[in-house]
């Protein structure tokens, strides 16, 4: 769930990146402007994706590699 969150978090970072440097909003181009249904569904995931980003940054258990390091 964590990668997926990860790459929905990354999509969404370079979509605004784009709306901020040219604007240009992909996921509007590709499915038919902001106020179309699967443009707000993908919106919306986005941005759920980015909720559960944020709390992957609080968790308390830490990712343990397989030789033992943190």
């Amino acid at each position: 769930m964590d990668t997926l969150a990860l790459i929905l978090v990354v999509i969404g970072a370079l979509n605004w990146g784009l709306v901020g440097l040219f604007q240009f909003d992909i996921i509007a181009s590709i499915f038919g402007g902001m106020s179309n249904i699967i443009s707000r569904v993908l919106y919306t995931i986005v941005g759920l994706a980015g909720i559960w980003g944020v709390s992957i940054l609080f968790r308390r258990d830490r990712i343990t590699h397989s030789d033992g390091r943190e």
